[in-house]
């Protein structure tokens, strides 16, 4: 894997990507009750799993290993975010519940590590498409980001699975900065982000940013 540099906000989208349900199919909203108990990559035990009905919730094996390597402070300056077409206000619910019940290490949920610990506490993540998001993540969820978060798009590391729409390719034709003329790295990830997935967009990363690294034009301030 990769030492660097790492992305400075690495943003996931979130069924069949960052995990393997898709929430439109879904009608439960989970909580307490509903959580899986197992091992978490030898982390200790934990909410491996969320029922919503009979349908499970889980994170993807390179979801995890991401977030557990970010939760132990491997990515410098790197935080995270999500970026979700959920169909509807109530796929938008329970993935929402689902965050805030999903252990990344025992007693440390997905919503406590990236809500909590990256955004202290503000909720930055776009899920959804009802007004002022839409369908399309170029034109609605990035643009919101890029003004929230503050992080231009050329620091900016993408995975979408990418199955009902190309969001990455989007997403890279729309969304770049002036100066660079370079938006978000992105990965596809259509059959969830596993963790060859996740190196493979650290390192893409890292060699997009040492192509620029040392121009003038790359060296900017965050604006």
């Amino acid at each position: 894997m990769t030492k660097g540099p790492f992305p400075e906000l690495v943003v996931f989208d979130l069924d069949a990507c960052f995990w393997d349900q898709e929430m439109y199919t879904l009608s439960i909203i989970p909580d307490e009750s509903d959580i899986v108990t197992g091992d978490l990559n030898e982390r200790g035990e934990g909410v491996v799993g969320v029922m919503s009905g009979r349908s499970r919730i889980s994170l993807h094996k390179g979801s995890l290993l991401a977030l557990q390597s970010h939760h132990d402070k491997k990515y410098p300056n790197t935080k995270v975010c999500f970026a979700s077409s959920a169909d509807t206000p109530q796929a938008e619910r329970i993935g929402r519940a689902a965050l805030k019940l999903l252990e990344v290490v025992p007693g440390t949920t997905v919503w406590d590590l990236v809500v909590g610990r990256d955004w202290d506490g503000e909720d930055v993540n776009q899920i959804g498409r009802q007004p002022p998001l839409s369908a399309n993540k170029s034109a609605t969820h990035f643009p919101v980001l890029r003004e929230l978060t503050r992080v231009r798009y050329d620091r900016m590391l993408f995975f979408d699975d990418c199955q009902w729409g190309d969001h990455c390719g989007q997403v890279e034709r729309a969304c770049k900065e002036r100066e660079t003329g370079n938006g978000p790295v992105t990965i596809r990830t259509p059959f969830g982000l596993g963790a060859e997935e996740w190196a493979e967009g650290l390192d893409k990363y890292a060699k997009m940013f040492q192509a620029l690294d040392g121009s003038d034009n790359y060296d900017i301030k965050k604006c």
